[in-house]
């Protein structure tokens, strides 16, 4: 089965999917935050979408390797998207955390290797960063 990796920041949620043998990592999209209960409901949409077994979510460390303040947002989209789970019956999707530090500075680079523009930087950074941190598990994974 397929696996989800979320970017989740302050305003958006960058959103990329495994492929079926779960080698490679693509880019799927950006969410706009509202509110974490819509947030983790469009979440659970693209869970089903893709028929994903696993959702790993970018744990934003400090460079030392301590909690951040993101980092307890994080965990509580983490809390409210197990009980979402859990009450729509399906509770067999798992949910691992990811760390993800310097996974933006690392997807900034690949765009602007790519001669992005700034501007359109700004509006798919998230969903590269998202694809960095799923291609990460997958890799430590073999």
């Amino acid at each position: 089965m397929k696996k989800i990796g979320l970017d989740v920041g302050d305003r958006t949620i960058g959103v990329a999917v495994s492929d079926a043998l779960n080698i490679t990592a693509q880019g799927v999209t950006t969410i706009e935050r509202v509110g974490i209960k819509k947030d983790t409901s469009r979440v659970m949409d693209y869970i089903r979408e893709y028929d994903c077994d696993t959702v790993v979510i970018g744990l934003p460390l400090k460079l030392d390797g301590t909690d951040s303040p993101q980092t307890e947002k994080v965990r509580e989209f983490r809390t409210r998207l197990e009980n979402k789970l859990r009450s729509s019956g399906l509770s067999k999707v798992a949910i691992e955390y990811y760390d993800e530090r310097l996974t933006t500075v690392m997807a900034e680079r690949v765009l602007i290797e790519a001669d992005m523009s700034r501007k359109k930087r700004k509006g798919i950074i998230d969903r590269q960063a998202a694809v960095i941190i799923l291609q990460s598990y997958l890799d430590s994974s073999r």
